[in-house]
């Protein structure tokens, strides 16, 4: 088993210990009140929108997110939440080092001794999620698994749906498939982006990901019958039937979306298996963009 794979699988056990800090997450992320700015690159960038959706919708505050290379313009924020992994992606750390737009910034990553500590004013580490494997599995569900139970929702539930999500079958056998669509609604667009990602960087396979009620608007065109479409959360009404009339293969699930998200990472080490690769070692990619500063 793959390094990449022992760590999805290791999900359950990983948010478990992360309910543990609801109430860190609660006074650093929840922030009741404020006007919050969640940043990140990459998978923390969706992250950062999942989060954003989420806590707006539970009523903490106004929550914006944004590329950490494209910071909104002359703004300013109650509280600047930077998402990273590493500690030291170089547009996070360039953000943090401009004009602050902030009157407090948090970090959250899963290891300290790094370029982010002396840049933030709060500091939230998930260590135990970290990842020895490129390809970022268990710390950003872990990240959004914490940021929901501070928010209220069942810790319960959601572990149950994580132990379903490890230990079920494969919906499909992703080698029959040449095309992945991923789908999201409201919170779940940053999944669907997610999951895309995965495919993209585990497997080299060509995926795309839309808002669900977007797919219609030209992306349907290129869908056919070697087309895998995955919805996260309930579909739009009718949208099942038109994605299926173009001949593509549909799932669906009434598992928690985030849980869902853990099958879609399973999916994509499958699919690199399949195709021969390794992925634990992603071509092109490293686990932390580090840019020449002179370049």
């Amino acid at each position: 088993m793959n390094r990449t794979e022992q760590e999805i699988l290791s999900q359950p056990e990983v948010w478990a210990r992360a309910f543990d800090l609801t109430d860190q997450a609660r006074e650093l992320l929840v922030a009741t009140g404020e006007h919050v700015l969640a940043i990140g690159c990459g998978t923390s960038a969706y992250m950062a929108a999942s989060y954003a959706r989420l806590r707006a919708a539970a009523g903490a505050g106004p929550t914006d997110a944004a590329y950490a290379s494209e910071l909104p313009p002359a703004r300013r924020f109650d509280r600047l939440v930077a998402i990273t992994r590493s500690g030291t992606t170089t547009e996070i750390l360039q953000a943090l080092r401009g004009p602050r737009i902030a009157e407090r910034t948090v970090g959250v990553t899963a290891v300290t001794g790094v370029g982010l500590d002396g840049l933030v004013d709060q500091r939230l580490v998930l260590d135990f999620a970290d990842e020895s494997s490129v390809v970022q599995t268990r710390f950003p569900t872990t990240l959004l698994a914490l940021i929901r139970a501070a928010l209220g929702e069942d810790t319960d539930a959601m572990l149950a749906a994580c132990r379903e999500a490890v230990a079920q079958p494969l919906p499909v056998d992703p080698s029959q498939f040449h095309h992945f669509v991923f789908l999201g609604t409201d919170w779940t667009v940053g999944l669907a982006d997610e999951a895309a990602l995965k495919i993209r960087e585990a497997a080299q396979a060509w995926s795309e990901s839309y808002p669900a009620m977007e797919y219609r608007h030209g992306p349907i065109a290129v869908a056919d019958s070697r087309s895998l479409v995955w919805m996260f959360g309930e579909p739009p009404a009718g949208l099942v039937d038109d994605v299926r009339a173009r001949g593509a293969t549909v799932v669906t699930s009434q598992l928690d979306p985030l849980a869902h998200l853990v099958v879609a990472q399973r999916l994509a080490v499958a699919l690199a298996q399949a195709r021969g690769l390794d992925p634990d070692n992603p071509r092109a990619l490293t686990r932390s963009v580090i840019l020449d500063p002179s370049a």
